[in-house]
């Protein structure tokens, strides 16, 4: 293990999901800046993916792009071999890939039911299930990206605020299960963080964000890189003795 406090994961292999933007491109960067050689998986922007590997390459880290949608096995089988092949094994994953459609309870159809739900939830538990084949003898680090819905749900969003919810029950569920293999399961629960999803679909030219700041104690936005220094925290032996966790990551919005 480094002594050099700048690269608590040296070493270490990490597989972060939905990594092309917004908070998995900077969990992805913050894992790489602490030694790890990263895995940037995408589903469709590979141009995304491609300048994430880049900005990490550039600053003299380890880092690739694969391909794969985490809600299909047959991606996520080849998204695990494909680390396996160029980096040898896996040490973290971060399950980071989601999507999120609100709608009132009016408009929900089987088809807003099931995509979230098979990405959010089935895709999470697939892609551990697929990593535990990978993770060594002395274990490793699972980071479920959840959402501070998953405790306080919000209106018109009561199937991705379920998702969420399930998210926390896996995780709770996960590190009870897999202590023994000395596999850590924690999820990291982000308030309102300001990234290009979250502009593209129009909220942050809505009153919606006045009103999280002025719910917010520390009186600001989150950021992807405030959620970016909590994931590295969790993937690295200062987190050793901190399993199940579910982390409000909201400024203390709750």
């Amino acid at each position: 293990m480094s002594n050099n406090n700048e690269h608590k994961l040296a070493g270490k292999v990490a597989v972060v999901t939905g990594a092309s933007k917004g908070i998995g491109a900077s969990i992805a960067k913050h894992l790489a800046a602490e030694g790890a050689s990263v895995v940037v998986n995408y589903a469709s922007s590979k141009s995304g993916a491609d300048k994430v590997v880049t900005e990490i390459t550039g600053a003299g880290g380890r880092a690739i792009a694969v391909q794969g949608d985490v809600s299909k096995k047959a991606d996520i089988d080849r998204l695990f071999a494909e680390t396996k092949k160029s980096y040898g094994k896996l040490d973290v994953l971060v399950n980071n890939a989601g999507i999120y459609e609100f709608g009132p309870l009016e408009q929900i159809t089987e088809e807003h039911f099931h995509k979230q739900f098979n990405l959010n939830v089935l895709g999470l538990i697939l892609t551990t299930q697929e990593a535990l084949k990978y993770f060594p003898a002395d274990g490793g680090s699972v980071i479920n990206v959840s959402s501070v819905v998953g405790e306080s749900p919000l209106p018109n969003a009561s199937v991705y605020s379920a998702t969420k919810g399930a998210v926390d029950a896996v995780t709770k569920s996960l590190a009870k299960e897999l202590g023994a293999k000395k596999i850590r399961v924690n999820s990291i629960n982000p308030g309102m963080i300001e990234t290009e999803g979250v502009h593209a679909a129009g909220f942050m030219e809505s009153e919606f964000p006045k009103q999280v700041v002025s719910q917010t104690p520390l009186g600001r936005i989150g950021q992807p890189q405030d959620i970016g220094k909590v994931a590295a925290f969790f993937a690295s032996d200062d987190a050793g003795w901190v399993t199940g966790e579910t982390l409000l990551i909201s400024g203390g919005m709750r």
